[in-house]
Formats: C-alpha cells, sequence, structure tokens
C-alpha cells in the first residue's frame, strides 16, 4: 500500500507541475492532465498490488473523471481534451478487467485450497487421480466440513463449481471402490453424503433464490 501511495502521489504532484495560471482553461489542463496521470500510474502497478487495494484505486478514479469531464468545458481544445479523456478510459476498463480476472483467480484458487488442500489444485481437467482407498474418507469429511462452515458466505458461481467438485469427487468414488476401498469407509462416506446432498441443494436453491431477488430489485 505504501508504494501505492507514492506511486499514484508522484503521478498527481507531476501532473500539477504546470504553470500555475490563474484562468480556466490552464485550470481544465490541469484537471484533464491530472486524470490521465492517474490512469497511467495504475497501469504500472502491478495486477496483484491493484487487486488488495481496487477498492481505493476505483474511488479515486471515479474522482478524477469527474474533474476530467468537469473540465472539458473550460478547455481549449475540447475535441482533443475529450479524446484524451476517452483514451484513457479505455486504458483503464482495460485494467479494471485484468484486475478483476486477477480477484476472479485468487479468490477461486481460496476455493479450491479451502477444500481440497494446497497441494491438490484441481484444474479444469477434474482429475482427482491423488484420491485413493487411503485418504478418501477424509477428503469428503473436509468437504463436508468447508461447506457447512462458510456455506453462508457463497455466490452462485460458487456453489455451481462447489456442485461441479462434488460430482467429480463421487465419479473418483466409484473408480476407487474397485481399488480396495473397506466397506467401513465406504459406509461412513455414504453417511457424509446422505447428510450433505439435501443441505447442499437447500443451499445452493436459496442462494439462487436471493441472487435472482436482488437482481429484480435493482432493476425496479
Amino acid at each position: 500500500m505504501k508504494r501505492l501511495n507514492l506511486l499514484l502521489g508522484a503521478a498527481l504532484i507531476a501532473a500539477g507541475m504546470t504553470s500555475c495560471k490563474t484562468d480556466t482553461e490552464q485550470m481544465a489542463e490541469q484537471n484533464i492532465d491530472r486524470y490521465e496521470s492517474y490512469v497511467d500510474s495504475i497501469s504500472r502497478l502491478d495486477a496483484a498490488e491493484r487487486s488488495s487495494n481496487w477498492e481505493a484505486i476505483n474511488a479515486e478514479y471515479e474522482a478524477r473523471l469527474a474533474e476530467a469531464e468537469a473540465a472539458l468545458a473550460d478547455a481549449k481544445d475540447s475535441q482533443n481534451a475529450e479524446t484524451r479523456i476517452n483514451d484513457s478510459k479505455t486504458e483503464y476498463e482495460n485494467v479494471k478487467t485484468e484486475t478483476q480476472n486477477t480477484v476472479k483467480e485468487t479468490q477461486g484458487n481460496a476455493l479450491i485450497v479451502s477444500y481440497f488442500g494446497p497441494n491438490n489444485m484441481v484444474g479444469s481437467d477434474l482429475n482427482f487421480d491423488w484420491v485413493n482407498k487411503d485418504n478418501i474418507l477424509s477428503v469428503y469429511q473436509n468437504f463436508v466440513d468447508t461447506f457447512e462452515k462458510n456455506k453462508d458466505t457463497y455466490s452462485r458461481e460458487d456453489f455451481d463449481q462447489i456442485k461441479v467438485w462434488y460430482e467429480a469427487l463421487d465419479a473418483r468414488k466409484n473408480t476407487v471402490e474397485k481399488e480396495g476401498l473397506s466397506s467401513e469407509d465406504n459406509n461412513a462416506i455414504a453417511k457424509l453424503k446422505l447428510e450433505f446432498a439435501p443441505k447442499f441443494k437447500w443451499e445452493r436453491m436459496t442462494a439462487k433464490g436471493e441472487e435472482n431477488k436482488d437482481a429484480k430489485e435493482a432493476a425496479e
């Protein structure tokens, strides 16, 4: 955060080092320069640093954009000024998309780790070959416990992802059963599944219902 403040602060100081004329045209130019410099400084930050401070960055961006757009009416060359602002808007939207993708990836990895541990990163291929007759009961137990602990924090997308993992784990269980899974562990897993399935279905359905309700209210 310290590096972020230094970098963005330096950009704003640099933008303010134009001639301190008091006329409205000079003030308008200065505000547009400040906006451009701010966007450029954000672009120079690495994605991880941006994502961890995005709320503050975006709030400052909105303030700088408002200043720049308000300055258009007083700009000496309004057409050129508008082009500069639009170019910076495009640059910012690209940075915003990259940052949001970084945030989503970080959150997704955190979700994977919570269910399967840091050494078992399940990818799009849904490879569960690391699950065997000796650890499958503990995998199911952690899956159920993790869901129970965090179910109130999940988004609809999280529920959908968890469903995919659970179905893939069940598919792996069919293979493990043929590889010497003990009847004791099999029975314990069956009990966990019996408790988990209706609870998961209800929570997922409720989450989707709440999201649809919120979307409807926002549209009205």
